[in-house]
Formats: C-alpha cells, sequence, structure tokens
C-alpha cells in the first residue's frame, strides 16, 4: 500500500427514484448546490462536500435501498439548520434534535427515496 496517496473526500452515492425530487430536496432542505445534472446522474456539493446521486436500474433497486440506506453529515453550527428543516415536518420524516450518548447533536430526516440522513455536531458540554 502506497504511503503517499491521500484521500481527500468520501463521497456517499445514493440510488434515487426521482432525480429532479431529490436535487429538490438536497438543495432546498439542506442546502446543497447543484454542480452537476442529467437525468441518470448528478452531483450535489455544500461546503466542498459532495454526495452523487444516480438514477436507481430498476423498480427492484429502489424497494432493496429504501430503508436500508444511511449517511452521516457532520455541520458546525447545526441551530439554523435545524430551524429551517424542522418547518418541514409536514413533508418530510424526521426525529428532532436531541443529545447522543456518543456526544453528538443530532436530527434525523428522511429524503425522498427513504435515505435516513442523520445531521450533527458535536456536543457543547
Amino acid at each position: 500500500m502506497s504511503s503517499t496517496t491521500t484521500v481527500r473526500r468520501i463521497s456517499p452515492m445514493l440510488a434515487v427514484a426521482d432525480m429532479d425530487e431529490t436535487l429538490a430536496f438536497y438543495r432546498d432542505v439542506l442546502g446543497f448546490t447543484l454542480t452537476m445534472h442529467s437525468p441518470e446522474y448528478s452531483i450535489v456539493e455544500r461546503d466542498g462536500q459532495t454526495i452523487h446521486l444516480q438514477k436507481a436500474a430498476s423498480d427492484e433497486v429502489m424497494q432493496c435501498v429504501r430503508g436500508h440506506t444511511e449517511i452521516y453529515l457532520e455541520v458546525s453550527n447545526i441551530h439554523p439548520l435545524w430551524e429551517h428543516v424542522k418547518t418541514l415536518k409536514d413533508r418530510y420524516r424526521i426525529r428532532d434534535l436531541f443529545d447522543r450518548d456518543y456526544g453528538m447533536t443530532e436530527f434525523h430526516i428522511s429524503d425522498p427515496n427513504d435515505c435516513l440522513v442523520f445531521v450533527g455536531e458535536p456536543s457543547s458540554r
């Protein structure tokens, strides 16, 4: 293994059923910007971090991943984002802001493909 290789970023790749609906979620709810778009593959970015979105090959693929995919977004200053997200409880499945025993303050929200997005920051104690 080469010790000169540096990992610069890890980007989740998520299967999506509806590209436009998914892009709207990551843009309007979590504040990502669209950096690459096609009907089959898109990339959103926020603060130098990316999420890759790939159109699912079939309904069967979506049946397999729905409810079985999770990503974690570690942020700083979670409260302004939470203030925005909590206004969308009528549109998305959301778990309110709470403190975890492992030292993070989090909220959870499911995207349109039932991917559970954990958003957290280190708790101030």
